[in-house]
């Protein structure tokens, strides 16, 4: 890929990057908030390169057909990750989680930028197919976004209890309110990943007449969504809450890492198929 073909891609990283480095910049300098004005501006910033990434990600993906590479798929996942966070961020003002979405943001663009590989997906035509990828990469973007969440409501916690954290953010929401934010989207994403599940096995019954097949990536699905509704029943059953929800929302997570990048990396860059 030409230099002059980059220059899109370092745009949108720029852009990313920029707003996450100015945001730690000024939290840094006065211990507290940005001011609303530096903080509509970054919104603004944001917006701008969800659009340059989003029609990057068209043309990547769509131009010559369906060409779902392990790097057009994280980076997909991650621009609706960006996005989850800009519309959220419109009505709960969750701020401090730019610090966490942006800088994986961010290099994602870059690698996307960079990658020359092709990985051409059969059943483009399928509309059941089609389905099936749009509700995983919501699925997994949510799943994203709560895991970031997460790992924001670790960081608020030490910082409240004056334990030594590398991270230190001012403007954290109340943990009572995050908790019950991160249950909120832990429930939205487990309902999401069971149609993803339900839809999967329609289509493999449709195309392998066999509705389940036991490879890397459906064991690692299944587990994930044991996980997640092990750790609904056990906000509802038991009241969990706290490090207890961290940790099996991080655990769950992984899995579902694990279940569609971990078998797309194998195969694509291990392996070379």
């Amino acid at each position: 890929m030409h230099t002059r073909l980059l220059l899109p891609y370092l745009i949108v990283a720029l852009l990313f990057g920029g707003v996450a480095i100015d945001y730690w910049l000024a939290i840094n300098r006065t211990n507290q908030s940005p001011t609303s004005t530096r903080l509509n501006i970054h919104s603004g910033l944001v917006a701008l390169a969800l659009i340059g990434q989003g029609l990057l990600l068209w043309q990547d993906i769509f131009a010559w057909g369906l060409n779902l590479t392990v790097a057009n798929a994280s980076a997909t996942i991650l621009w609706l990750t960006v996005l989850i966070y800009w519309l959220f961020n419109l009505r709960h003002h969750v701020h401090s989680l730019q610090a966490f979405v942006l800088p994986p943001a961010t290099l994602m663009v870059l690698i996307q930028g960079w990658s020359l590989q092709t990985h051409w997906l059969q059943y483009e035509q399928q509309a059941l197919f089609i389905t099936h990828i749009c509700i995983a990469f919501l699925a997994y973007s949510l799943f994203t976004f709560t895991a970031l969440h997460a790992l924001l409501m670790a960081t608020a916690e030490r910082n409240l209890h004056l334990r030594q954290s590398i991270i230190k953010l001012p403007d954290f929401p109340p943990l009572m309110v995050m908790e019950s934010m991160l249950f909120k989207m832990v429930a939205a994403g487990f309902v999401l990943l069971s149609v993803t599940l339900i839809t999967g096995m329609l289509f493999s019954e449709q195309i392998f007449h066999q509705p389940l097949r036991f490879n890397h990536k459906n064991v690692f699905t299944i587990l994930s969504w044991l996980i997640y509704g092990a750790l609904l029943i056990g906000r509802v059953r038991y009241g969990w809450r706290g490090r207890t929800a961290i940790r099996w929302t991080l655990w769950g997570f992984l899995s579902l890492l694990l279940a569609y990048l971990g078998s797309k990396f194998v195969l694509e860059i291990l392996l070379n198929r």
